[in-house]
């Protein structure tokens, strides 16, 4: 199903609804054409350029649409992907209530000439309207999907085709079915990103809007949170909640959201500090997505888990020496284990770097650095007897 937000918008001031009255309200009658519709181009030369005027046009048409496009996506059955076209989509701040964001993209030169030559305005006019949109930068960081609208119609239209038959289909379908994305092959590092931080914010805000009263914080951990580190392209997360038994509650939600449960994953290893294997309880999520791996731990504010993967994100972004010598690590053990078919021995075999090497170094740092894990009203003593281990801190697919 396809939603089209600027076909809604033109429904919603059609002669004779309320939408169109309450626009003649607010600018006037002469904002009306011979035949009683709306004069689009005069009032586009009124709002485009003065930024309070275009405030009250969309205080008045955005709720309207919204309304309109709720309703047709009530309509759409049960597993069906459902295309959402939002050119404000980044101005009005509703990236996080879909599951994938999707940004079609050309150079502003190729937008101004496209508007001169297909809509009739002026290059003035086209630059006036490219103004009151969000820059493309920021466009570009809202997007879990780039593509490149600097070509040909076939060449998107090739590139729509190839996006829905590897990543939009099976992630709709993994999404009914409540499994994440499998993944296959052993660990490869990869260079570090320097979007992984952007990427990861988009997905802890998705994450929160679709549980905002029970999540006490989402924080991007693991070796992708630290700036300049190679690490498995897998983006890490840790959900704190108050309780197991609120991970367990909020389950379906963070499904529907597109964030799954892994079966048979209830805890971490246990550290030497720490080694009650019942401490270590969490509950470890996925993301539904194939073109976008993402291990979800959700783990008790306050438990020796929670605590140790925010101090030991921490150390790493204040010690260039722990992240030479855990790099070296993790370069050594992924060579070991090139032709596995998953990263489990990988992982094992760290196990021993981080409760032989990396434990007494990271507890020597958290004494002489001060360093505190955040407290939230409703934390535990869970973790109250380990080291000090932690750090400072849609439902439609979205085009």
């Amino acid at each position: 199903m396809l939603v089209d937000a600027d076909a809604l918008a033109r429904e919603v001031v059609e002669p004779g609804t309320p939408g169109l009255a309450s626009v003649v309200e607010a600018f006037g009658e002469d904002m009306l054409g011979a035949d009683g519709g709306l004069d689009r181009a005069r009032l586009g030369a009124l709002v485009f350029g003065n930024p309070d005027r275009l405030a009250v046009l969309n205080s008045i048409v955005h709720p309207l649409v919204r309304e309109r496009a709720a309703a047709m996506i009530g309509t759409a059955p049960r597993g069906a992907v459902v295309v959402q076209d939002i050119p404000l989509l980044v101005e009005t701040g509703q990236g996080s209530n879909f599951h994938l964001v999707l940004v079609v993209d050309a150079p502003d030169e190729a937008r101004v000439q496209r508007m001169v030559e297909h809509r009739d305005m002026t290059e003035e006019q086209a630059r006036s309207r490219m103004a009151a949109q969000a820059a493309r930068d920021v466009r570009l960081a809202a997007a879990d999907v780039v593509l490149d609208n600097s070509g040909t119609v076939d060449e998107l239209k090739a590139a729509v085709d190839a996006l829905w038959t590897g990543r939009l289909a099976p992630f709709a379908d993994n999404i009914s079915k409540e499994r994440p994305a499998p993944r296959t092959g052993g660990p490869v590092l990869a260079p570090a990103d320097p979007t992984w931080a952007t990427q990861a914010a988009r997905l802890a805000a998705r994450i929160q809007a679709a549980v905002p009263a029970d999540i006490l914080a989402v924080d991007h951990i693991g070796s992708t949170a630290v700036h300049g580190l190679d690490a498995k392209d897998i983006i890490d997360l840790q959900l704190t909640v108050a309780d197991l038994a609120t991970a367990d509650r909020i389950a379906p939600l963070l499904a529907a959201a597109g964030f799954p449960l892994w079966p048979g994953v209830f805890a971490d290893s246990p550290k030497p500090s720490h080694p009650d294997p019942a401490a270590w309880a969490k509950r470890l999520h996925g993301n539904a997505d194939p073109g976008r791996p993402v291990n979800l731990h959700i783990r008790p504010a306050g438990s020796p888990g929670w605590r140790f993967a925010l101090c030991f994100r921490d150390w790493l972004r204040d010690d260039a020496a722990a992240r030479t010598e855990y790099l070296a690590e993790k370069r050594r053990v992924a060579a070991l284990h090139s032709v596995d078919r998953s990263t489990a021995g990988y992982a094992a075999d760290k196990e021993a770097w981080f409760s032989e090497h990396a434990a007494g170094r990271m507890d020597d740092w958290v004494k002489r650095t001060g360093w505190q894990p955040p407290s939230y009203a409703t934390a535990t003593a869970a973790g109250s007897g380990g080291s000090a281990a932690g750090a400072t801190a849609g439902r439609t697919a979205q085009s």
